[in-house]
């Protein structure tokens, strides 16, 4: 089968999403690696070679079984009553207690024929409408019935899943916002797109699940490096990472001024907070202090020792000599390593450099937790004229601000501030009405399409011109008005 097309199957090492009912959770596929999920414990081995989209049943062992379709026994004409007002919940209408049912589970029987227990045993069950009595039996599934479906990641699943599971670190970006952000920013295949993103590489990822491995994308990052939890979720091919390239926000503006170098590399201070990610919190500098830190005792210490001791002090010396040695063995490769890495990123930031210099990108994504003003007015130098560009933000006053100052500056039209409205709906025979629960906000987008600024006129004086204008028109048509 292909790498995601229909018919893939579960592999060692993927990517996959749990589901069950309307919860999602991204987990890697490993033998002998205990899930916990919607208070269920079990392994993935079992479900390794089936296909994406099957649905498994947890067993005892918390070994799954791929679930067999039952036929839903219906029978013919359900008792059920007209209404639910003589039902009171009075808590004394199972007859099943806690421990029976624990028993039941003790024996292996299955979460279906539990169900069916708790139906048979209960008083009111009859008395209730058929929705109520669909309802009753639906929650009695889902608490008993371990079922989980194990589904290929997508851009709708994994934006589904954090929008639901941690809103916070994708700065609350909304699905449909998401897709809006998609559409209004024109990606495709073969496309040259700057994306700046803080929404730990979901936007990332759908830019590059839409491009599908051809063109290229520069990713702009604050700090140390660019964060990508969520790209990983993924599970994309190795090639569709050949032409991502990443670039820190810091270089910018001496990208922009053509004072730009990689030789202050090691000296910046993200370059050392990276450095420090590296090596367990220590940066270069402080390791070289520790370690000549360690050396220097031990060549004072003979100098304290008794005569009576000398002999043990001479085995140490020579021990230490060797240690030394292979410690100072370890540090020349240490050394040697830190330089290829850094060599190779002075590379990479080179070709990011270069791409960015060409200043034709074919869009900008922006949606970040910083200010987008400042971001984006430096940022839209990259872009070539008449191609489109999308601001996400969590708020909207930051974009009407970007507004007001892309409109003094000129070089965009088509400039549209909007916020999509999301409401879910529940459809089932007879009773499909909008959920009860709806989404807030799901964040605002500025988008608008780039054009040659004509750096000549300034636009101060056209817009000015413009005002000139307006009041004069309406003037002429006051005047031919009968009086």
């Amino acid at each position: 089968a292909m790498e995601g097309g229909p018919g893939a199957r579960i592999r060692e090492g993927d990517c996959a999403v749990l589901k069950r009912d309307e919860v999602f959770k991204a987990v890697l596929v490993l033998r002998r690696r205990k899930i916990i999920f919607e208070k269920q414990c079990f392994y993935l081995d079992n479900a390794i070679g089936h296909i994406y989209g099957t649905t498994f049943e947890v067993t005892s062992g918390g070994n799954l079984q791929p679930k067999q379709e039952v036929e839903e026994t219906t029978t013919e004409t359900k008792e059920a009553g007209t209404d639910n007002r003589n039902i009171v919940d009075d808590g004394k209408s199972q007859k099943l207690t806690h421990d029976d049912i624990k028993a039941l589970k003790d024996k292996g029987i299955k979460g279906q024929e539990i169900v069916q227990q708790l139906i048979e045993n209960s008083t009111t069950f009859r008395d209730k409408t058929e929705f109520a009595q669909d309802k009753y039996i639906k929650k009695k599934k889902k608490k008993y019935e371990a079922i989980i479906t194990i589904v290929k990641p997508s851009t709708r699943i994994l934006s589904t899943m954090y929008y639901a599971r941690e809103p916070g670190k994708i700065n609350h970006l909304r699905y449909d916002t998401l897709a809006q952000m998609l559409t209004l920013g024109n990606i495709h295949a073969g496309t040259k797109m700057i994306v700046m993103e803080t929404c730990a590489g979901l936007v990332l990822g759908a830019v590059m699940e839409r491009m599908g491995g051809y063109g290229s994308i520069i990713q702009m990052y604050p700090g140390g490096g660019p964060v990508r939890a969520a790209t990983s979720c993924f599970g994309f091919p190795k090639p569709f990472f050949d032409n991502l390239h990443e670039f820190p926000l810091s270089k910018v503006q001496s990208l922009l001024s053509g004072t730009f170098t990689t030789e202050t590399l090691a000296s910046d201070p993200e370059e050392n907070a990276l450095v420090e990610e590296e090596s367990n919190g220590l940066s270069e500098e402080k390791q070289t202090s520790l370690q000549e830190a360690e050396e220097e005792p031990a060549t004072e210490a003979p100098m304290e020792i008794n005569p009576t001791e000398e002999q043990d002090t001479m085995d140490i010396n020579a021990e230490d000599v060797e240690f030394k040695e292979n410690k100072e063995k370890e540090n020349k490769e240490n050394v040697r390593e830190k330089q290829i890495k850094q060599w190779e990123r002075r590379k990479k930031l080179q070709e990011a450099a270069a791409l960015l210099r060409e200043k034709n990108a074919d869009g900008l994504i922006v949606a970040s937790k910083f200010h987008p003003a400042p971001l984006l007015l430096s940022l839209l130098e990259f872009v070539a004229p008449s191609r489109p560009f999308v601001v996400y933000c969590q708020y909207k006053e930051p974009l009407l601000e970007c507004y007001t100052k892309l409109r003094e500056r000129g070089g965009v039209i088509n400039l549209k501030l909007s916020e999509t409205w999301l409401r879910n709906y529940q459809v089932l025979p007879d009773r499909s009405h909008p959920k009860l629960t709806m989404s807030g906000g799901g964040g605002y987008l500025l988008s608008g399409i780039t054009v040659i600024l004509e750096k000549g006129k300034s636009d101060s004086s056209n817009s000015e011109a413009l005002k000139m204008e307006e009041p004069s028109s309406k003037r002429c048509k006051l005047q031919d008005l009968p009086c």
